[in-house]
């Protein structure tokens, strides 16, 4: 059997992996997130209670990750905006759609 402290630690890496990334210029300071993370791990760590809810958290985060990656799969038009869609919905079904006319005369 491993270490506790071991455990908890990669428990605890494995959440922060699971957060939001930051950008680089504000890395080095910790959101609030990461900051209430680190203090729950630091206080409740040999609590069994906490180390089982942080283990149901990152089930969790994980399984939002995934739903979101499969969402943007299989429903890739849901992010872009009525024109796109309908030019991709046409091209679909092997049709261009029509050059616009503009006031200046240009297509």
């Amino acid at each position: 059997m491993s270490n506790p402290a071991q455990n908890l630690r990669s428990l605890y890496r494995s959440l922060l992996r699971e957060l939001p990334p930051r950008p680089l210029a504000a890395s080095h300071a910790r959101s609030p997130l990461h900051q209430r993370l680190r203090q729950s791990f630091s206080n409740d760590a040999d609590h069994e209670h906490a180390v089982a809810q942080a283990h149901q958290l990152l089930q969790y985060l994980k399984a939002q990750r995934q739903y979101i990656t499969l969402v943007d799969r299989y429903n890739p038009g849901m992010n872009m905006d009525e024109e796109e869609r309908v030019r991709l919905t046409a091209r679909r079904v092997g049709m261009d759609l029509p050059l616009e006319y503009t006031q200046d005369g240009k297509q």
